[in-house]
């Protein structure tokens, strides 16, 4: 018998009936004890890309177990592309990431090219939804104050992610920076698991559990409890000194505004003790919305070099993973109402594919806006390569009917894996963009 992926409403169902008691966040960041640079931040990032002419980027989204198959197969295709002497893999510098893509980002983070040999056994061929839904009949959970959010950071913890901490991330310092992204439930901004970000709340990111981050990253809001932070006071640090004196000025569109007013948030310790995570895709379901607000917030593009003390590279590799799927929805064939269900996922899948095609065409004219303001002479601006890997690429219509049809959960078949990460594959070596950046190390 094919066995059917648990959906997301109902488990909501289930976890509103057995959630008969208030629920409240373990509390896991602690104070800050370190040095800024001495943790997983920003300056990581940057000390990556000295002496190199070449920055690569890239931004896994959401959608369950089918955005983290086809994460996969990206990243197969980038071992398997070989310039200038290297791998392609090994020369990518960061990698940001939400929801479903988080899991398959911080796992290489950790374990490197060992992804290659055990992330499907340890991740994509669990059945994971099932196995949490079997969590929640565990009587001890029924009178436990700490939700189910910490019931799945324990399963995460335990089975995939082996304790794992960002001091662990901090260490690896062959492997990229893994921007991990989620939302924060009050002011509706971006909260990215970098230094950077709790040094506002004067907490010490490299004790913090990787579990917990993806968790996070990926907390559907009603399915899922936030992920709750402490909000230390207390602590004075450069991030906080700096952000605290910029000025929102007419050139700062509503998103860097929005971005600035809740970052500054967390400096009122007294109203805001707590910062409520959830899932990241809120936000920015196709996790690049991280270039353009990291850049708007220093003030542009020359500030962001001046600021991180580097200069720009000549060429960028941004690859970007959108694994959302289009509905195909026969709610405007009848006059009936539409189900709960339809009703919601039809809701989501517009909300999402409206975000997304506002952000891809933001980071576009902003590439071509920066490229201008680096460098005046065309002949001497930087080159970005924007690749684009998403369903809509895929030409035969029934395989992209397929691949729509897969459902947002975290169960995939064992042949829904190897499509999808045959299809993540195919999608980058094929993409045109991908085939003039490698054709432009041909022509030196």
């Amino acid at each position: 018998m094919k066995k059917k992926a648990i959906s997301l409403m109902f488990l909501y169902c289930i976890f509103y009936l057995l959630q008969s008691c208030a629920s409240y966040g373990v509390i896991s960041n602690k104070p800050i004890t370190v040095e800024p640079k001495k943790s997983y931040s920003m300056h990581k990032n940057i000390n990556l890309q000295k002496d190199r002419d070449l920055g690569v980027f890239l931004a896994f989204s959401g959608g369950g177990s089918r955005a983290s198959a086809l994460a996969y197969g990206v990243l197969k295709a980038l071992k398997d592309t070989e310039i200038g002497g290297n791998n392609l893999l090994e020369q990518v510098d960061s990698i940001s990431s939400v929801s479903g893509g988080s899991f398959t980002a911080a796992y290489y983070g950790l374990y490197g090219d060992k992804i290659f040999s055990d992330y499907k056994d340890q991740f994509l061929s669990r059945d994971i939804a099932g196995e949490l839904f079997t969590g929640l009949f565990n009587p001890l959970l029924w009178f436990s104050s700490q939700g189910r959010t910490e019931m799945a950071v324990r399963h995460y913890e335990k089975d995939i992610f082996r304790g794992a901490t960002f001091n662990d991330l901090h260490n690896n310092k062959n492997r990229p920076m893994i921007f991990i992204n989620a939302t924060d439930l009050v002011s509706g901004s971006r909260f990215t698991f970098t230094q950077e970000y709790f040094d506002l709340l004067c907490s010490d990111l490299n004790s913090f559990p990787i579990a917990k981050a993806v968790t996070a990253s990926s907390a559907v809001p009603v399915v899922f409890n936030p992920v709750v932070l402490k909000n230390y006071d207390g602590c004075e640090n450069s991030t906080s000194d700096w952000l605290q004196s910029r000025v929102i000025n007419e050139s700062d569109d509503l998103l860097i505004k929005r971005s600035i007013k809740g970052l500054k948030s967390y400096s009122n310790k007294k109203e805001k003790p707590y910062v409520h995570l959830v899932d990241g895709g809120i936000t920015d379901n196709l996790g690049l919305q991280i270039i353009y607000e990291s850049i708007g917030i220093v003030g542009g593009i020359s500030n962001y070099y001046k600021y991180y003390q580097t200069k720009p590279l000549d060429r960028f590799l941004i690859i970007s993973v959108n694994a959302s799927a289009e509905s195909n929805s026969d709610i405007s064939k009848s006059n009936k109402i539409p189900s709960l269900n339809s009703t919601v996922n039809a809701v989501t899948d517009t909300q999402i594919h409206r975000t997304n095609e506002y952000t891809l065409e933001l980071l576009k004219n902003s590439f071509r806006k920066w490229g201008g303001e680096l460098s005046p002479n065309k002949d001497t601006q930087p080159q970005v390569f924007f690749v684009e890997i998403s369903f809509e690429s895929i030409k035969e219509n029934k395989l992209r009917l397929f691949f729509n049809e897969i459902p947002t959960t975290f169960y995939l078949s064992d042949e829904q894996i190897e499509l999808l990460t045959n299809a993540g594959y195919d999608l980058l070596i094929n993409n045109p963009v991908f085939q003039s950046f490698l054709a432009s190390y041909l022509d030196q």
